[in-house]
């Protein structure tokens, strides 16, 4: 169950080798965060990582969007180093982060004013984004007018809007209540079927996890490190149904296994 994806026949898009951080806690003490951890991210893959809460799953999402700077070893994309913020990297946080004095339109075009794309090529494709998470009809509310799945959906479609190879998602759906966050996950497996972009996802839900990835990464508590990576073998397209598949129960109760031993060690 940890065969890599590269191995499969998919070339790396993003390499983390040796990537760790740490901080200067209370005191000068380091504070060790994340690491070190080594893996691929395969082009066209969607990766999710999972692991108890402080493992440093966020801020490994961090330094592979360039927000932050990894303290030891090295990340690149297409084999560059990650110095900073990509237009080639996408990201949907747990808050929206949607701006609440403009339209569900205006929010979704930001990007295309940030990179000064064609306007009428822009506004077509943020019009075709919201129909394809179904938000037609929603151009023109503000945000006091949607409910918390309806702005991550919106959210979702500005981070897409500048077409980024790579896509990141920080607990995006963490907030909701769990049918809204079934229902998205679903939207979001059939978007990402669609794009074929390369996706990571960090998330605290294991069937989250085994509903959208080809892979889980699973994390050791604090400092995190790679305790296992665990292939998906499950068909696509994936509903609700395969939340019934035997082996996808096979495989969300290996994770679960993983974590609780972990936990049980720390202990």
């Amino acid at each position: 169950m940890t065969d890599s994806l590269t191995a499969l026949g998919r070339a790396p898009l993003v390499g983390i080798e040796g990537a760790a951080r740490w901080f200067d806690g209370p005191g000068g003490k380091r504070v060790d965060a994340l690491g070190p951890v080594t893996f691929d991210l395969a082009e066209g893959a969607f990766v999710a990582v999972v692991g108890p809460s402080g493992c440093g799953k966020s801020t490994l999402l961090r330094l592979i969007a360039g927000l932050d700077a990894p303290s030891a070893g090295t990340i690149r994309r297409d084999g560059v180093p990650i110095t900073g913020p990509s237009r080639d990297v996408g990201i949907v946080f747990q808050d929206h982060v949607l701006l609440p004095w403009l339209t569900v339109l205006d929010n979704v075009l930001l990007p295309a004013e940030l990179y000064e794309l064609p306007k009428d090529a822009a506004g077509a494709r943020a019009r075709q984004l919201l129909r394809s998470v179904g938000l037609a009809g929603f151009e023109a509310h503000k945000l006091a007018q949607l409910s918390g799945g309806t702005r991550q959906r919106a959210a979702l479609c500005r981070a897409l809007m500048a077409e980024p190879s790579i896509m990141l998602f920080d607990e995006p759906f963490g907030a909701l209540d769990a049918l809204t966050r079934e229902r998205l996950s679903l939207d979001l497996a059939a978007l990402w079927g669609e794009s074929g972009r390369t996706a990571l996802l960090i998330t605290h839900d294991i069937a989250e996890a085994v509903l959208l990835a080809d892979e889980v990464i699973v994390l050791t508590p604090r400092p995190g490190r790679i305790r296992e990576r665990v292939a998906v073998d499950l068909p696509r397209p994936r509903t609700a149904a395969t939340r019934r598949d035997p082996r996808y129960v096979e495989i969300a109760e290996h994770i679960r296994d993983l974590i609780f031993a972990d936990w049980q060690e720390a202990a």
